[in-house]
């Protein structure tokens, strides 16, 4: 049986297993296991191909941690048949990992002269299990200082450089610890909103607007793609396109459905959609735009979902947190979920007006009040909502002045889908674009 005790585990992917003790020999020694089932006789037999087939089903902390067992399965990792064997049979992992947020005024204010410079150490992420409601950490030790994550897909984790100009991207795995750069883009931006979708035989980046007119000013104007894939088919940065007018993309994330890239557009509220296969952008009115506050977009089982707060202060209508499932025909909107009136009650106490930032993956979606460390996790399947325990290796690591400067959102978290994977065969195609990898001293 496996247990959870957040407040007696100091160390990720730690897991208690508990098996039935014989009692009725005063000779047993206390690690010995004698029930049947565990009859190492039986157990070591096993064919090498059903083990392997065992192994590649279980989660990533409890891999590696069997990884100690012997060399042959320290050597999985490594293996291709054992790889191959993985991708096909093991379950996906419908996690959550988060990072410290780094607003771009800090950014903005450092690189201007008034700030203390980029002296953080390694970056670190926090991978959060909604199944087992547990949270690990997880080193990005390799990625350069200078970079911010900005999408997620497919077991890689997009890096982009904030330095203002022509975008670098750096794809990383952090279960692997490998770090696979793409090409610069085209054109000079300073912080445009990053669309991932990667599979094991393509991958697909969206860069879009922020371009900048002059050293001075900037526009949301066009959009440019990067595509790869097994076929042997390849644009790097060759398809741009312009965006719809007068677009706003503050929230510079973008979710992928249904071969579409979507995002929110502000003032006012609207989905602006890429159909990357047309290359074409379009918008989609949001419903209740009017009344909408803190809305944002999540995937959930192959579904785009709005979720943002209802409130109408002029008619008799209680306020609310709502979500809505866009249809297949792509233009309306039909409410789905609503949260429940005592609990939204206590989520609005908390959230004070703030606002609040949501991501989605599988049959979980992730409330997170900003400002705060406070986090609801709502099962779409069960219809169930509960708070989540905080991060315990996100505390406390802030300087006091710097989280005082930005009211407290240096410490609270921002984060992506993430499905961690032994393998991604993608960066192999990557590899064959003979990039070497470029040193950066930001």
């Amino acid at each position: 049986m496996e247990t959870f005790h957040p407040s007696m585990t100091p160390l990720p992917f730690s897991y208690t297993f508990t098996t039935t003790m014989s009692g009725s020999s005063s000779g047993a020694t206390p690690n010995t296991i004698t029930t049947p089932w565990m009859d190492r006789r039986i157990w070591s037999k096993l064919p090498q191909r059903l083990l392997d087939r065992v192994l590649a089903f279980l989660p990533p902390p409890a891999f590696f941690r069997a990884r100690s067992v012997c060399k042959r399965w320290y050597a999985l990792l490594f293996s291709d048949s054992f790889l191959e064997l993985y991708l096909q049979v093991s379950p996906r992992h419908h996690w959550f990992l988060f990072f410290k947020h780094k607003t771009l005024k800090s950014y903005i204010y450092r690189e201007s002269g008034g700030g203390d410079g980029d002296n953080r150490g390694p970056c670190e992420g926090y991978l959060f299990d909604p199944i087992d409601i547990a949270w690990h950490r997880l080193s990005f030790a390799l990625v350069p200082s200078g970079f911010s994550p900005a999408s997620s897909s497919g077991g890689l984790v997009c890096w982009v450089s904030d330095e203002a100009g022509p975008k670098s991207i750096i794809l990383c795995n952090p279960i692997l610890g490998s770090l696979t750069q793409l090409p610069p883009t085209l054109r000079p931006r300073l912080f445009p909103s990053i669309g991932l979708t990667v599979n094991h035989s393509s991958i697909d980046v969206t860069v879009a607007g922020d371009d900048m007119i002059s050293p001075y000013a900037v526009k949301n104007l066009t959009a440019e793609n990067f595509h790869m894939d097994g076929g042997g088919f390849y644009s790097i940065w060759g398809t741009t396109s312009s965006l719809p007018r007068l677009c706003s993309l503050e929230s510079g994330r973008m979710v992928y459905v249904g071969g579409k890239f979507y995002c929110m557009n502000y003032n006012p509220f609207s989905v602006l959609a890429h159909d990357v296969a047309a290359n074409i952008w379009c918008k989609i009115q949001a419903p209740m735009r009017r009344f909408l506050r803190s809305p944002s977009l999540v995937e959930s089982r192959g579904n785009l979902l709005l979720v943002a707060a209802v409130e109408k202060s002029k008619l008799n209508v209680p306020k609310s947190l709502r979500l809505w499932d866009l249809q297949a025909c792509g233009t309306t909107w039909v409410e789905v979920e609503r949260m429940p009136q005592q609990l939204y009650i206590q989520f609005a106490e908390l959230e004070g007006g703030n606002g609040f930032d949501c991501v989605g993956h599988g049959d979980f979606i992730v409330i997170m009040i900003r400002g705060t460390d406070k986090a609801l996790l709502l099962d779409i399947c069960e219809k169930r909502w509960l708070w989540i325990p905080p991060c315990p290796y996100s505390q406390g690591d802030g300087g006091s002045s710097s989280s005082s400067s930005n009211n407290g959102r240096d410490g609270e978290l921002h984060g992506f889908a993430y499905e961690p994977r032994l393998a991604t065969p993608v960066t192999g195609l990557l590899d064959q674009l003979t990039l070497p990898f470029q040193p950066y001293n930001v």
